[in-house]
């Protein structure tokens, strides 16, 4: 089978191509601007690409045509597709028909922690030799890759609530059809297409209705906002997970949590334990490896083998991932850009360096941010760091100038990376932590940055 697919260099729908061609199918796709890493990826699988919507591409007609949910009415080759009456669906369907349908389900909801739970899980599952398939919104390390279709019977998804196509506006992960589900944690975000949090939970009831019976809920205790999910309807048994909550509030907890979240034991249903000691930090990964434990024990792996591989996980990229060490200065590249995310990648990092400088700079390029939604929670959320860098590179609906207003002397506002790169370069000092926190490119700068910062180091103190 040919199938062609619009939007391709996205994280989920490059994965997705990568899964069709492991098929065996023929894959080709567009998309308007070509790039890597997703290019790469695409490339190495021998998948042709297609720069812009030219509907020449069409031609000769693929048998199937799986349409990103970036796309709309009114792009040139959504409308050949359909002037033309081509098969066509959308990534979610696509992946239910296609691979979901005989495997073991494993998905991971949730506003924050998706991609890192997800990747855990695969690592676990790869671990203890049950040969899992994945589609995840990130390259989990050990990988190299963000999907894989693996030959095993579980299939970890990483399951967003972002709407499927311009012609489903139902949440991707309605498809699914999960076994075991986790549900991570839930607040406002999105603000492009909902309208409030109810209208996300109505969402995830909707997910939670998939679930069989003999299926599992892996939920994170005393969310309310996912509590209120379940009380709506749940007919599936439901396990909660947190950290510190050995008061009989959660069947998953840990205990000997260290402060920076490096090391901690698990403690689980039925005498369940384990120890985990790990490079990663922040209790937000505490809650994370607890639900990529509970959640894989119900998909066949054994708790204290799944303990021991998460103590030997390497990280996603973009999560707080190291991207050099220039003159002593550390920098870190992370897909933080909510205030819940924004503040728990700072606090786990202040507890893992101590009295260090964090020097945070933040990309304010979501559509929730450009829209204003978080920038009630943006001052508290940055709390943790010694200097603030706000890049704000696009049309806002509000002025980011209160904030640097408010306090001048730490937090500084640029229209330009090349700008904040160069006070960034400017500030740093040996010993510092520098963070740069997007959901977006950040204008390459977790690239360029090192290669400043090192550049900097080398050039006499006079500039001569």
């Amino acid at each position: 089978m040919h199938v062609h697919v619009l939007g391709i260099c996205g994280t989920f729908m490059g994965g997705l191509a990568q899964l069709a061609a492991a098929r065996g199918d023929r894959v080709t796709g567009a998309d308007s601007g070509v790039y890597p890493p997703m290019s790469e990826q695409l490339e190495a699988a021998g998948i042709e690409l297609v720069e812009g919507w030219d509907p020449a591409q069409l031609s000769p007609a693929p048998d199937l045509v799986v349409v990103g949910n970036a796309l709309s009415r009114g792009n040139p080759a959504v409308e050949a597709v359909l002037e033309r009456g081509l098969p066509y669906t959308s990534g979610p369907a696509w992946l239910r028909e296609y691979v979901l349908r005989d495997r073991h389900v494993v998905a991971v909801a949730g506003t924050h922690g998706k991609t890192t739970t997800a990747s855990m899980l695969a690592h676990i599952l790869s671990e203890a030799g049950l040969e899992p398939g994945f589609l995840i919104g990130g390259v989990p390390a050990g990988f190299g890759v963000s999907a894989r279709l693996g030959e095993g019977l579980p299939f970890v998804v990483e399951a967003d609530e972002y709407d499927s196509a311009f012609f489903d506006k139902r949440s991707k992960f309605v498809h699914y059809g999960p076994r075991t589900l986790v549900l991570n944690n839930l607040e406002f975000d999105h603000a492009d297409i909902f309208e409030d949090l109810a209208a996300i939970q109505r969402q995830f009831h909707h997910l939670v209705r998939t679930v069989p019976g003999n299926g599992r809920i892996l939920t994170h205790a005393g969310d309310t906002a996912l509590e209120t999910v379940l009380e709506q309807g749940c007919w599936t048994p439901v396990e909660r997970f947190a950290p510190d909550a050995d008061d009989g509030s959660a069947d998953w907890w840990a205990t000997g949590v260290t402060a920076d979240g490096s090391r901690f034991d698990v403690s689980g249903p039925d005498g369940a334990e384990g120890r985990i000691d790990w490079s990663l930090l922040g209790r937000h990964n505490v809650a994370n490896g607890l639900a990529a434990v509970a959640a894989a024990r119900h998909a066949g792996a054994d708790v204290g083998a799944a303990c021991a591989a998460l103590s030997a996980f390497g990280g996603v990229r973009r999560r707080l991932e190291v991207r050099g060490t220039p003159n002593g200065i550390t920098v870190y590249d992370d897909f933080a850009h909510h205030p819940t995310a924004i503040a728990t990648t700072l606090s786990g990092l202040r507890a893992r360096v101590g009295g260090a400088r964090i020097l945070a700079a933040l990309d304010l390029a979501s559509n929730s941010m450009r829209m204003g939604v978080h920038r009630d929670g943006l001052a508290d959320a940055l709390r943790s760091a010694d200097r603030v860098y706000l890049l704000a590179a696009r049309t806002l609906d509000w002025d980011p100038g209160t904030l640097a207003n408010v306090d001048p002397g730490r937090v500084t506002l640029f229209e330009r990376a090349e700008d904040m790169a160069a006070c960034i370069t400017a500030d740093a000092c040996p010993g510092d932590h520098v963070v740069l926190m997007s959901n977006s490119g950040f204008g390459g700068l977790p690239a360029a940055l090192p290669q400043r910062l090192a550049d900097s180091a080398r050039e006499p103190a006079d500039g001569r």
